[in-house]
């Protein structure tokens, strides 16, 4: 069966928050963007509300809460008040209840609550719930770089050649054992970080790709990143309408799916013999 058309989502993680990548993606037809409360030294909601008020009604708006401004900066944090509290504050900022929260990398404290931790992750989930059903949000799910110590509901995980095989193996698992729909998992992070890392110049991507055709590497890079792991959007983080009407143009582009799976069979086979 044919899973759903691969989306683009504007992420706004390393983003200047500038008026023109807005209109640039809406010109592009990308309509779902995504932030945090962390982000752009915890103000990207008042900026965004500032400086696009008129734009945010013609996107799918989702956003993050689990890091907040401690004295020794970011600060991460599962107390239900504080995660009640943050939804709170984000339809305040941005002057609209946003469509969907995300539980933003909750293993950082569920490392640190030991035995407890199934009970610090529901406490937290609850909080969550609680607040949709209250119409501070419309929906939530969980964004994680590290699905690994999770129990519950993952929505957003690392995406990409550059994801290791334990973590691949971890959401895929997951994903089939909640029994999750393909089409509600997000992928973050195709590119590890930048496209211009030393490691994009040493590896050709298009081998993935049925059909080289016009692609460049990086848009190869990024059209396999919906396939390891499977998910049905990805977040992307840029300043420049350019690059994102780059990465729109290989979703027209089939991925190799033999070549995929003898990837993810070398890579376990190197972490066998080569554990971290």
């Amino acid at each position: 069966m044919r899973g759903p058309d691969p989306r683009v989502v504007l992420g706004l993680h390393r983003s200047r928050h500038e008026r023109r990548l807005l209109t640039g993606a809406l010109d592009l037809g990308v309509t779902a963007l995504d932030t945090s409360t962390n982000y752009f030294g915890f103000r990207s909601h008042r900026i965004l509300a500032g400086i696009a008020d008129d734009l945010l009604p013609k996107f799918t708006v989702s956003t993050k809460v689990g890091y907040f401004p401690g004295p020794g900066g970011a600060e991460h944090s599962l107390d239900p008040l504080r995660l009640t509290s943050a939804v709170e504050d984000v339809a305040k900022d941005l002057g609209r209840e946003p469509d969907l929260v995300f539980l933003h990398n909750p293993e950082r404290s569920l490392r640190e609550t030991g035995p407890h931790h199934e009970e610090a992750l529901a406490a937290a989930c609850t909080a969550l719930e609680d607040a949709t059903e209250k119409g501070l949000c419309a929906a939530w799910g969980v964004a994680s770089w590290d699905p690994s110590p999770l129990l519950s509901l993952v929505v957003v995980v690392r995406a990409g050649l550059l994801v290791g095989a334990k973590t691949l193996d971890a959401s895929d698992t997951l994903v089939d054992a909640w029994d999750l729909n393909r089409g509600e998992v997000w992928g973050m992070g195709a590119f590890g970080g930048s496209t211009s890392a030393p490691v994009w110049d040493k590896v050709d991507p298009r081998l993935f790709l049925q059909d080289v055709g016009w692609f460049s590497p990086v848009q190869a890079a990024f059209r396999t990143a919906y396939h390891l792991p499977r998910v049905a959007s990805i977040a992307v983080g840029t300043d420049e309408p350019a690059h994102l009407r780059e990465l729109l143009g290989a979703l027209a582009g089939q991925v190799e799916e033999r070549t995929v799976q003898e990837y993810r069979r070398l890579l376990r086979v190197r972490t066998r013999d080569h554990p971290v």
